[in-house]
């Protein structure tokens, strides 16, 4: 891979997950500035206010824990990286996968496998290929150990169909391998009354660790936090060698924002209200931003969840060539610079370099202030408002120009 021009290596440069462009809600600001003057830090780990908060929060999705098989940690992946290191082994991942997966693995100097995902869905691999993948590493020395997996996905704002899970986790328990439970989108679902969403810890709960970073739905993403939840039987050990981790890092959650962070999990009405005003939001803007990609001739699967969509622009190959636009880095550079919003190409998330694939979220849609994405949230029709209405035409202007050249790029039949 490339790494040039500066700050475009593979680890040097790593897209931050979609921000929801919202202003912080008050009430978490009120509880952080009031956590600002206490002068003890919090433990490795998480204190008792922030685990039970935490426990509580699993329990009323389905999944109830304890503190002793739980950890917090300064936002996923100083999460993920202890669990790496203290499972140990190869590590598999889904193709594509969240641009902060494999990284950390392969600083931990662990090979990292990518595994092909079935058409319904990103997140998770398709069970036969999953078990092909295994084996063959296997067969060439290899010693895969962990599972990483999003039900609800970044980058492809999918949701996996629950028999699509089911078939995936029982060919991981089959071979042995523990799982990794990114449920970081969970909570950002667009349509929750008709998605249904199971946890692979409810499917195969001794060997599931779910990790979920606060930065999905609950806290601004500048406010680091992110808890584990071990399974009850088994993770005992785990925790322990995880909590060792963190602690060699200095990997503990700074404490305002711990307090903020035990306050959002109790998920108080000021807290559920911006979550579901978001959601409701961002599914609208994603939605708008998907019919404009597929109506230029893009693939694009329908977005589910998150603040984001993953547009192949393979169709549109020939237009892009004559741009200069041979690669994923290339489609971000050029889409960058023509949409005025960031662009992280496929290959960020363990696609190709070769396809033309990317990620677009939908909070640089919502305006340039504080004062209009905020005008957003309270607005019947949001998508009237005009400076919605012009990042949606110049996001439109682009795909058109691009449709209309690849059409003149055809070959006459």
């Amino acid at each position: 891979m490339r790494t040039d021009p500066e700050g475009h290596g593979p680890v040097r440069f790593g897209p931050p997950l979609p921000d929801d462009g919202l202003p912080v809600l008050p009430e978490l600001t009120a509880v952080l500035a009031a956590a600002a003057a206490r002068p003890r830090a919090e433990p490795v780990g998480g204190g008792p206010p922030l685990l039970e908060a935490a426990c509580a929060f699993t329990a009323r999705r389905g999944l109830p824990a304890d503190p002793d098989h739980v950890a917090a940690a300064p936002g996923a992946p100083s999460l993920l990286l202890a669990l790496t290191a203290a499972l140990g082994g190869d590590v598999l991942v889904p193709r594509p996968c969240a641009a902060w997966w494999a990284p950390y693995a392969r600083l931990l100097g662990r090979p990292v496998f990518h595994v092909a995902t079935p058409a319904e869905c990103g997140g998770v691999p398709d069970p036969y290929a999953l078990l092909e993948t295994v084996r063959r590493v296997r067969a060439e020395g290899g010693d895969p150990r962990l599972l990483v997996l999003s039900v609800a996905d970044d980058p492809t704002a999918t949701v996996a169909p629950p028999e699509v899970l089911h078939e995936t986790v029982e060919a991981a328990a089959g071979e042995g391998l523990h799982l990794v439970s990114d449920e970081t989108w969970r909570d950002t679902v667009h349509a929750p009354q008709e998605t249904v969403l199971l946890s692979p810890a409810e499917m195969l709960p001794d060997r599931v660790t779910v990790v979920t970073d606060l930065a999905g739905g609950l806290l601004p993403a500048g406010w680091p936090a992110a808890f584990a939840r071990f399974p009850a039987n088994g993770g005992d050990g785990l925790r322990a060698r995880v909590l060792d981790i963190l602690t060699a890092l200095g990997a503990s959650v700074a404490a305002p924002v711990a307090a903020a962070a035990a306050y959002a999990l109790t998920e108080p009405e000021p807290v559920t209200a911006r979550r579901t005003a978001a959601g409701h939001l961002h599914a609208r803007v994603a939605a708008a931003a998907h019919s404009v990609v597929v109506g230029a001739g893009a693939l694009c699967r329908p977005p589910r969840a998150g603040r984001h969509l993953y547009v192949d622009l393979g169709p549109l190959r020939p237009a892009l060539t004559a741009q200069g636009v041979g690669d994923a880095q290339d489609l971000e550079d050029f889409l960058t610079a023509r949409l005025g919003m960031p662009a992280p190409g496929g290959h960020r998330f363990g696609d190709d370099l070769g396809a033309l694939r990317v990620r677009l979220s939908t909070g640089p849609l919502l305006g340039g202030s504080d004062e209009e994405r905020a005008e957003c949230l309270t607005s019947p029709a949001p998508l009237e408002l005009p400076h919605v209405q012009r990042a949606l035409i110049t996001l439109e202007s682009v795909f058109d120009d691009l449709r209309d050249d690849a059409q003149r790029w055809e070959p006459p039949r």
